[in-house]
């Protein structure tokens, strides 16, 4: 498991984007790929999955 801290969430649209704590990487996530509900500057762990455009976070969860 990665950890890291949610940059951006939109509730409306259902995305947002995971800062990873290590490299500081961004990552794509999807409402899709959340296990619990998030909001900006929350600290998660997270796993990478490939996407259509690139790694995506899944099983994005609070830490």
């Amino acid at each position: 498991m990665k950890e890291g801290t949610v940059k951006f969430f939109n509730d409306s649209k259902g995305y947002g984007f995971v800062k990873d704590s290590e490299d500081s990487k961004e990552y794509f996530v999807h409402v899709s790929g959340l296990i619990d509900e998030v909001r900006e500057n929350d600290e998660v762990t997270f796993e990478l999955e490939e996407g259509r455009k690139g790694l995506n976070a899944v099983n994005v969860k609070l830490a």
